[in-house]
């Protein structure tokens, strides 16, 4: 990470130059230490990027349901709270100059089935906290978007802002992405809304793909427990599928210096725009994660099954996890947004714009290296297992694939389709 981009404070307006004062003049008051608000600011991204806001010297707020399982730096508050809490948000934004909105729900796993929670969520706290900063007389509004509000599951390569248009909204085959693209819209068209007794409130969004780094919780563990309990013995789609990460030191220099261009400094270049952030590299999913296989003694995934069976059976599950939810919990294994958003179509996106308009440069990392910190945080399991058991698992899971595409086959594509809309 260099240590300017991410490191400086996002507060860049200086005092216009004065003509000299007498001697006997007392020193200018130096200017009020900028105070910001992250919310879910207990997650990975948000408490990475307040800790990076801190100790530049900025006074940061953290507002989360989840404390964070770090320990909190100097300069830093946590407020625990949801961020659909009107009075708690309406308390933690007084004498706050820059919003950063991280909180969001539904991301990954069982969480993408949960419709009523990610709506209020996404949408519902989206729309309280632009109201909330309007009243608060908060200038300024930084989104955490993702690229999913543009891809619903068709092929794009090196889209960027002005040539990929929002997915449409009721083609999305998962509630996250699609209230992810409606708090996009809203924080977009919230842009020069009027602030009480002057000024107004300027946004920007941001749209990352998948996030990666040291001790990250959501993505990596979960593929990793899977890979243990070798549970991806397979592998599917296009083997020349490219898709994007991005590593949060970047991620948190985007943000860092989109709140600086959303300032009279910078000539408030970012407001009501969107950006794309990614490492600027394309991979494919498995060749990607292949440090993560060898980091944890397995072979790397040798069964090349094809996509629809995996569709399909991403259907089954979690169709399975809904009806069985009154009951017990059963999370799929993937969800039909994960395979085709993960591996089976190429989505690739631009930095163009970020590099012109923000000076976004991403560090270059290696995700072999969030790898290792994993591993060496974990208890490491026996890699080998009987032969025995590793037929029986095998057979196991072509028995059920084989079965799902033989109702593929008598059902038809769209029969399918229809169903897990439905879902």
């Amino acid at each position: 990470m260099k240590p300017n981009p991410t490191g400086s404070s996002p507060e860049t307006c200086k005092a216009a130059g004065q003509a000299p004062q007498p001697k006997t003049q007392s020193k200018p008051t130096p200017a009020p230490r900028q105070k910001v608000l992250v919310t879910g600011g207990g997650g990975y991204l948000g408490f990475s990027l307040g800790s990076s806001l801190a100790k530049s010297g900025t006074s940061v707020i953290l507002l989360d349901l989840r404390r964070p399982q770090w320990e909190l730096p100097p300069r830093t508050e946590f407020i625990q709270a949801d961020v659909r809490d009107e009075e708690a948000l309406h308390r933690a934004l007084e004498g706050v100059d820059c919003v950063f909105h991280v909180a969001s729900y539904g991301m990954s796993g069982a969480e993408r089935l949960q419709k009523e929670q990610i709506e209020s969520i996404n949408v519902g706290g989206t729309k309280l906290v632009i109201d909330v900063c309007v009243r608060r007389r908060v200038p300024r509004l930084i989104y955490t978007s993702t690229v999913n509000v543009a891809f619903g599951g068709k092929p794009i390569e090196q889209g960027h802002e002005d040539s990929v248009p929002y997915f449409p909204l009721d083609q999305h085959i998962d509630h996250y992405s699609r209230t992810k693209a409606i708090a996009d819209q809203l924080t977009l068209m919230a842009n020069g809304t009027p602030l009480p007794g002057g000024g107004i409130l300027r946004t920007c969004v941001l749209r990352p793909p998948g996030i990666y780094g040291p001790e990250e919780q959501r993505h990596l563990p979960r593929v990793a427990g899977h890979i243990k309990r070798r549970l991806l013995m397979f592998r599917f789609g296009d083997r020349r599928t490219r898709m994007n990460w991005v590593h949060v030191r970047n991620l948190v220099q985007a943000h860092v210096l989109a709140a600086e261009a959303l300032t009279a400094a910078k000539g408030y270049v970012a407001s009501g725009q969107a950006y794309y952030i990614n490492d600027g590299e394309s991979v494919n999913l498995f060749e990607w994660m292949a440090p993560l296989f060898e980091k944890l003694g397995y072979h790397q995934p040798w069964i090349q099954l094809p996509t629809s069976w995996v569709y399909l059976a991403a259907t089954v599950m979690e169709f399975l996890h809904l009806i069985l939810r009154p009951i017990c919990s059963v999370p799929p294994l993937l969800t039909r947004s994960e395979v085709s958003g993960l591996v089976a179509v190429t989505h690739t996106f631009q930095i163009a714009k970020a590099r012109a308009q923000l000076g976004y440069s991403p560090d270059k990392f290696s995700f072999a290296d969030a790898v290792e910190r994993y591993v060496q945080s974990t208890t490491r399991q026996p890699s080998g297992s009987t032969t025995r058991t590793l037929l029986r698992l095998l057979l196991g899971l072509l028995l059920l694939l084989g079965l799902l595409g033989l109702a593929l086959h008598f059902l038809g594509p769209q029969p399918v389709q229809a169903a897990g809309r439905r879902l």
